[in-house]
């Protein structure tokens, strides 16, 4: 196959998907009813306080603040995947940069969000940043998160450049204004060597940048928990291993979007069985390390058996949250490391589930992280009643949790609808130098 009928064959392909579907609107429809009633759910905490939630005097922080931690610890895949990998000359990833970076970007955006919805008072917001102290952690966490924001969404992007310019030429079908949008925001490309060297120079500036403003968001992250004297938080290995479990969250959060696009988009031929087997090994890297994280996380505590650190592990080992531990770490960390060292679980239906079952496990650790500590205070709570000491998410609680991912979904929806979901400019040059496995 010649340049021109292998690089009409790949348009072809990779544009077919942008046409809207009826599976697409119903599906979309789905997602903006849900988010409708989050967003109801949140007016009526607006309205009445935080009262209605679950958060009490003691437990001041709960799912929101889980939530929140999850949402940015999947947003680091995008430098994992296009930094990390694309740094390192990995040609196999190339045609899963643009999903990495779609998941960074929407998961990235939304945390910020989950801030504002555990505030009591959003209005103040803009406090924080005229009012703000150097030494406050929430000053620090604001700054990375929005700045890790604008450069994945440079890091979006540049590569979609010249795959902008195609869309305006071949997409006929599609709606004047988006034909125009799309020639706009292509820059009037026209393919200059002089342009692809800006492209890529560019390209490798911000995968540089985007490496520690990526780890600095969860080191940052955990020292929001790490610089208190709480038990379950006073660690000095909080950044680290909140940097390693986001990876395995992120790098679940790909295959699960892989294993979608491949089968509803059409696409087996850009994201074969190859891709799933790689990423799947991925994530046993990743989790293996994440593992050792948490045997030394409760090891070192559990062998000295502090008084404070005594009640927090009994609650975690044996105690009321004593399911969710064992359940997270077995099916959400162990098992699938055992199952993905077998060929078999690193295709692609087998993988899907699998990291569906790490990414739950993965929510589920930040909701473990947060909660459990927050209710074993130094001072004893006496005189209270149950629902002050003992914390339990409330309907619009969870109502509200829920809208923050039907958001997330919904950009990730948009943004793979409209624009080719695998790089076509990257796949036509990497296919003429057999450079795409």
């Amino acid at each position: 196959m010649d340049y021109k009928e292998n690089y009409d064959k790949v348009v072809t392909d990779l544009l077919r998907p942008i046409y809207i579907t009826r599976s697409f609107k119903r599906w979309f429809a789905f997602l903006v009813i849900g988010l409708i009633i989050s967003i109801f759910a949140y007016s009526l905490q607006i309205k009445l306080g935080l009262g209605v939630t679950g958060l009490r005097d003691i437990t001041t922080w709960g799912m929101y603040i889980g939530n929140f931690v999850f949402f940015v610890a999947t947003s680091l895949v995008g430098m994992l995947i296009t930094a990390v990998l694309g740094l390192l000359g990995i040609k196999w990833a190339a045609p899963l940069t643009r999903i990495a970076e779609i998941i960074a970007l929407a998961f990235a955006a939304v945390a910020g969000l989950v801030i504002i919805i555990d505030m009591g008072r959003p209005d103040r917001l803009l406090n924080v940043f005229i009012y703000g102290r150097f030494q406050s952690p929430i000053l620090w966490d604001l700054t990375v998160v929005i700045t890790y924001t604008v450069i994945s969404a440079l890091l979006l992007y540049l590569p979609l450049i010249p795959d902008l310019k195609i869309c305006s030429e071949r997409l006929e079908k599609a709606h004047p204004l988006q034909r125009k949008l799309y020639k706009l925001l292509s820059l009037d490309w026209s393919n200059d060597p002089q342009q692809v060297q800006i492209i890529q120079r560019g390209i490798r500036i911000l995968s540089i940048l985007i490496i520690p403003i990526a780890l600095a968001i969860h080191t940052v992250t955990s020292w929001l928990f790490a610089v208190t004297m709480r038990p379950g938080w006073d660690s000095t290995i909080f950044g680290p291993y909140f940097v390693t479990g986001a990876f395995v969250s992120g790098t679940a959060a790909v295959i699960l979007a892989m294993y979608f696009f491949r089968r509803n988009y059409h696409l087996k031929a850009y994201i074969s069985e190859l891709h799933f087997d790689k990423m799947a090994k991925l994530l046993i890297l990743v989790s293996l390390v994440y593992l050792y994280f948490n045997i030394n996380e409760f090891l070192v505590p559990g062998y000295k058996l502090k008084k404070f650190d005594a009640v927090h592990l009994n609650a975690l080992f044996s105690g009321h949250y004593a399911w969710m531990f064992w359940g997270v770490q077995i099916f959400g960390l162990i098992i699938p490391i055992i199952l993905l060292l077998f060929r078999f679980f690193r295709k692609p239906a087998a993988s899907f589930f699998i990291a569906l079952f790490v990414i739950c496990g993965a929510w589920l650790k930040r909701y473990l992280i947060v909660v459990p500590t927050m209710e074993h205070p130094f001072l004893p709570a006496q005189h209270l009643p149950l629902n002050f000491t003992v914390y339990s998410p409330t309907l619009i609680e969870i109502t509200i949790t829920m809208g923050t991912l039907f958001l997330t979904l919904i950009i990730i929806t948009v943004l793979s609808k409209f624009l080719p979901i695998i790089p076509i400019w990257e796949m036509v040059h990497n296919s003429e130098h057999g450079e795409n496995e």
